[in-house]
């Protein structure tokens, strides 16, 4: 049904297609669109999500030959397609050039068409809800309201809830099944996937308010806290967790075990002369995305003994022996004046 916001909208600048756009551009530049401006692309953006509405709102016309008649036809009037008068002699409407003579003149009235006559109700400037649905057949007819006639709406779409969870940092990566209270005060249990992240919002479709008969759900906006973990982290899709290797392993080499969020160990070869600080890749034990799962990064962390029996002392004061003459931060320096 004809709504007043045709008159101010400009559906077509809204898709960015010419007026004479065919269906296929129509959905083309819809799907593009809509793409970008997806909610659950633009988490947390106010503009993002308007944007989407309007889109949506724009195809649900354009990509519909009835409506876009009637929105082409209104928009024509309202750019000077039609003047109108709010009455003349014999009444309103009555005039050359009222409102009857435009509306039988478009849609088929002529010199002895049906003639359609719109009463303002006190003289003034007709109601442009009345004008519209007595135009394009909203229904059963007008419905009247508290001041005047109006044509009824359709099925309203349930409105959108909102609600708050907290996961932990296993349940985050992994995926969870979870109860939430909503807005509404309501309980929906729901599937969160996995490697959602902390402060994402996700979009539930149909979890919302229920809507009108014959009107879909609300959805509901979840958004999602994600515990600390005492010993994994993440960068994107990759877990990061703090290796620690004795100056020993890391001087010679050896082969370590490795942690895994699911509770499993896997074997890592520490080189021979590695760093602290250098991050040894394990492919695959990362976030289990259904694309590609991220990697588990293990950065090296050298442990220094506290203590230091006496033969163990003896044997690193050897060591310093042998290093005599290595500045192991000459190289830092010459960085630092150059």
């Amino acid at each position: 049904m004809a709504s007043q916001d045709w008159f101010e909208k400009d559906f077509y600048a809204i898709l960015g297609v010419p007026k004479d756009a065919d269906d296929a551009a129509i959905k083309k530049a819809y799907r593009k669109l809509a793409r970008k401006h997806h909610p659950d692309q633009n988490a947390g953006d106010a503009t993002a999500e308007q944007r989407f509405k309007d889109i949506g709102e724009a195809n649900s016309v354009l990509s519909d030959p009835e409506k876009r008649r009637e929105y082409d036809a209104i928009r024509q009037m309202a750019h000077g397609g039609a003047r109108f008068t709010a009455g003349g002699p014999g009444g309103p409407g009555g005039g050359a050039g009222g409102f009857d003579d435009v509306f039988s003149a478009m849609f088929g009235g002529g010199g002895g068409g049906t003639r359609v006559r719109y009463s303002t109700g006190g003289g003034g400037e007709p109601n442009l809800e009345d004008l519209l649905g007595g135009m394009f057949g909203a229904g059963a007819g007008p419905a009247y309201g508290g001041t005047g006639f109006r044509a009824p709406q359709g099925p309203r779409r349930g409105a959108d809830l909102t609600a708050r969870t907290t996961l932990s940092f296993r349940d985050a990566v992994e995926g969870a099944t979870v109860t939430l209270s909503t807005t509404g005060g309501n309980q929906i249990t729901t599937r969160i996937p996995a490697g959602v992240k902390d402060g994402q919002k996700i979009r539930l479709r149909g979890k919302g308010q229920p809507g009108d008969a014959g009107a879909a759900a609300g959805d509901l906006i979840l958004t999602v806290s994600v515990e600390r973990h005492p010993v994994f982290g993440r960068e994107g899709d990759n877990l990061t967790i703090e290796l620690p290797v004795t100056f020993a392993e890391a001087t010679l080499g050896a082969t370590v075990a490795v942690p895994t969020l699911d509770g499993s160990t896997v074997k890592v070869r520490v080189a021979p002369g590695t760093p602290s600080g250098r991050v040894l890749r394990i492919k695959g034990r990362g976030v289990p995305v259904k694309d590609k799962p991220g990697d588990l990064m293990a950065k090296v962390a050298i442990v220094v003994p506290q203590r230091l029996s006496d033969e163990a002392k003896a044997a690193v004061e050897t060591l310093q022996s042998l290093d005599e003459g290595f500045d192991p931060r000459a190289e830092l320096f010459a960085n630092a004046k150059a």
